[in-house]
């Protein structure tokens, strides 16, 4: 039967409304800042074969990976109706084991086979483990956290509260997370409704054409492919370390194009590692997808069909197909960004006036947990913290910002402040990190948070070590830094570490920025007021300079306000950027 493009992008709308509509349904019921505030969940509709059709713009390491839950839970299990399932099992299709995922069937009236699916992924706080937040130090996954196989939460419309007290008894914060899984069983339930409400009007056509969504997919990114030049293209970066030795952790990747297909093959990367960095083949095959999802122009879909040009190939037992009972938290948070620098970096030599430079690479995740002293009730709080976008081939990268496999938002100071005892001192654009080139990367930020009572932290990072690559000649981004301060003593700490802290301590964590793309520009001396600024061509009044202080010494600043702590700045600089006219003053440097 002929395809209407017109009707096409009618259910195409359709049937992403009601995968968004679950999505705000979600964000309002929730109770955890990191559901509520930061938007850390996904949405998605799948059909009969747990093939997904229609998602909403929430969260590509989420998104990629959660068909393989949906194939998981089917193959277990038979669902009938008024069926809610829950898992959160990294080796069952799962990304780690904070991120939960609950998926509900959609039946048509007399039929006894569910006809879609309905399923959320969204970040929990604490699901129990050795440290508050469940994303610390762990080298196996039974260190990680409560382990949930796909198992019915909801029978025919009945709770399980055995299982559900079960889940309860073994994570921090039993309140927040029931609050947070009923928000998530809400918002299953509004798409189960309005599923059924499209099949009741629309019948056999809706199910047509989400088929056709998933065809249409395919072609744009066969479409996409065939515009790279056929060849075999590789590239290798590495994490900092797995936070248990030093060694750096390489991922390797090669990209073979022939014509409308792909195959990357992750041979040569590091085998599994002691530490959480590793990523379950469901994580990788995310990173890849969103790859080749950014190289679509226009508002495309995203569906099942977008994976059918694409083999991923990642040997058992890497560091990008870890098996059991490797520990995985970090993998889905730091290892996901590293993969989608390789295959960038890969495609870079393919597509060299398309592909952007390296953003930050890491989610810089931060956990917080221990006694509410407003409260005497226990706490754990979790967030990820942007950084800077890397440059593209025509325009500067964007400052402090969420790239690639996090789509997330700021935590509000406010939500931060209420929900844990803490104190955010600073939080800023951390200036002049971000690489330097034709066209400059994005910088990354600096947040000081001090805590207000004794309490754990981990910190899950990287880039601490190894820059984001610039392109095209451009400079690589500043790496990131981790910083504890207790009284007079500063300490520089490495970017994946557990901590116990002391009422009054601060933690400074500064993200990398990106990286460069192409060569600077040729610097140019100017003289203001008798002072003499030396700058090369920069999107804004700010970044790296050559100030001469009167008297004739030469320092170079970093316009980052630790910086300037215990010395006097220049006075009253005026820089000049030749992508700005006239002059601008910036204040003081």
């Amino acid at each position: 039967m002929e395809t209407s493009p017109i009707r096409l992008e009618i259910f195409r709308h359709l049937l992403t409304a009601i995968a968004e509509e679950m999505g705000v349904a979600l964000c309002r019921a929730s109770y955890s800042p990191n559901i509520k505030e930061r938007r850390d969940f996904s949405c998605a509709i799948f059909d009969a074969k747990a093939e997904m059709i229609a998602q909403a713009a929430h969260i590509p390491v989420h998104l990629g990976a959660m068909p393989l839950s949906v194939r998981a839970a089917v193959d277990a299990l038979r669902f009938e109706r008024g069926d809610v399932v829950i898992l959160n099992d990294p080796y069952c299709g799962g990304t780690h084991l904070p991120d939960i995922t609950l998926i509900s069937p959609v039946f048509r009236a007399g039929e006894a086979e569910p006809i879609l699916f309905v399923a959320n992924r969204a970040h929990h706080a604490d699901v129990g483990g050795a440290f508050p937040g469940s994303l610390s130090l762990s080298t196996d996954i039974y260190q990680e956290g409560i382990r949930i196989p796909p198992v019915k939460l909801v029978a025919a419309g009945r709770q399980d509260e055995t299982l559900l007290g079960l889940i309860l008894r073994n994570v921090r914060t039993p309140a927040e997370r029931e609050g947070d899984i009923a928000a998530q069983s809400a918002a299953n339930d509004i798409g189960t409704r309005r599923c059924g409400q499209l099949l009741d009007k629309y019948g056999n056509e809706a199910l047509r054409y989400a088929g056709a969504l998933q065809d249409y997919a395919e072609q744009l990114v066969r479409d996409a492919i065939r515009r790279i030049p056929d060849g075999v293209y590789t590239y290798e970066d590495r994490l900092d370390d797995d936070g248990v030795t030093d060694a750096p952790v390489p991922i390797v990747a090669a990209v073979t194009v022939e014509g409308d297909s792909t195959t990357v093959d992750f041979t040569g990367s590091a085998a599994q590692v002691r530490g959480s960095v590793n990523a379950v083949y469901a994580v990788t095959v995310s990173a890849v997808a969103y790859v080749f999802r950014t190289l679509v122009p226009g508002d495309a879909p995203l569906n099942a069909g977008t994976m059918r040009p694409i083999t991923v190939l990642a040997p058992e037992g890497t560091v990008v197909n870890a098996q059991l009972p490797a520990a995985v938290a970090a993998g889905n948070v730091e290892a996901s960004q590293r993969i989608v620098d390789v295959v960038f970096g890969a495609l870079a030599s393919a597509l060299p006036d398309t592909v952007p430079a390296a953003s930050y690479g890491t989610m810089s995740n931060v956990t917080l947990g221990g006694t509410d002293p407003r409260t005497r009730a226990p706490f754990a709080y979790y967030e990820t913290i942007a950084g800077g976008m890397g440059a593209r081939p025509s325009a500067d990268g964007l400052d402090g910002v969420h790239c690639h496999m996090t789509n997330t938002l700021n935590t509000p100071i406010e939500a931060l402040e209420f929900s844990a005892p803490v104190r955010v001192l600073h939080y800023a654009v951390r200036r002049g990190s971000g690489g330097s080139g034709k066209w400059r990367g994005g910088d990354g930020l600096r947040r000081d948070i001090q805590v207000l009572a004794d309490c754990e932290m981990s910190i899950m990072a990287d880039r601490h070590r190894f820059g984001p690559y610039g392109l095209a000649g451009g400079d690589a981004g500043k790496p990131g830094r981790s910083l504890l301060l207790r009284g007079d003593a500063e300490r520089e700490l490495p970017s994946k570490c557990n901590l116990r802290l002391e009422r009054g301590d601060i933690v400074s964590i500064r993200t990398p920025g990106g990286g460069g793309w192409g060569e600077p520009a040729r610097q140019a001396t100017t003289v203001v007021s008798g002072q003499r600024s030396v700058t090369s061509r920069h999107r804004r009044c700010c970044g790296f300079a050559q100030a001469f202080r009167p008297g004739g010494a030469v320092e170079k600043l970093e316009r980052e306000s630790d910086s300037l702590l215990g010395g006097q700045p220049p006075q009253a600089v005026l820089w000049f950027c030749s992508s700005f006219s006239p002059w601008r003053s910036c204040g003081k440097a």
